[in-house]
């Protein structure tokens, strides 16, 4: 899978080079490309901001600059294009594994008050969101998305690991403990240690549905 990024911002992505989502890029299993929009604008200063029509507080990106990156990454429109805003649907596993269907993603990061809307009504797809609540620009929640993609793509991460998280099932994920098996006091389960795997088994379901019960009932509503 590709991911190409669309951001004024681009030192902000260092974190998608490094650890799990680093390691299955230079194996070839992920490639995330990170554009620079201001690398596209037609002005002399390549300034991709301006003040809104109609008046109001703020900057809004400026249509040019963002079209013709988007041209210039996907000239025949094979990508499916993400702004993240806002505005769009809230993200959720459900939604990641729906965007694993396609070979190219586009992610479009505002920032200032937004994008210019005929962006969004010419090249845009789908809008997303990871959540209610405003931040400074696109560029966290882009981050969020490939994060939570890529870790599906195929032979990012072990078959294993994919196992019982949460979310999975409609879900949370039971507790989970390593050594030592007493810290400060405070022991680890016993029947995680009884080498009963039909009865850890058990235990880690009951866990998982209290724990749900407890934190998260919307989850169980449909089960």
């Amino acid at each position: 899978m590709k991911i190409t990024i669309l951001t004024l911002f681009p030192e902000m992505f260092t974190p998608l080079y490094g650890s799990v989502i680093g390691r299955a890029q230079k194996a070839g299993k992920l490639n995330i490309e990170v554009v620079n929009i201001r690398d596209y604008a037609e002005n002399k200063h390549f300034k991709c901001d301006d003040y809104p029509f109609g008046g109001g507080a703020g900057m809004v990106m400026m249509p040019q600059p963002i079209g013709s990156a988007i041209k210039a990454v996907d000239p025949e429109h094979k990508a499916h294009r993400i702004y993240l805003s806002p505005k769009g649907a809230t993200f959720s596993q459900d939604k990641a594994f729906g965007l694993l269907g396609f070979e190219h993603l586009i992610l479009l990061c505002g920032h200032y008050e937004g994008i210019d809307q005929r962006v969004i009504d010419l090249y845009i797809d789908e809008e997303i969101s990871i959540g209610d609540y405003v931040l400074t620009g696109g560029e966290l929640p882009a981050m969020v998305v490939t994060d939570c993609i890529a870790r599906y793509v195929d032979g990012v991460l072990s078959d294993t690991s994919l196992v019982d998280e949460t979310f999975g099932d409609n879900g949370l994920e039971y507790p989970q403990y390593t050594r030592p098996a007493v810290y400060e006091g405070a022991a680890v389960p016993e029947v995680l240690l009884s080498g009963n795997h039909a009865e850890i088994d058990k235990w880690r379901r009951e866990q998982s549905e209290k724990l749900t019960r407890e934190k998260r009932p919307d989850l169980l509503r449909d089960k």
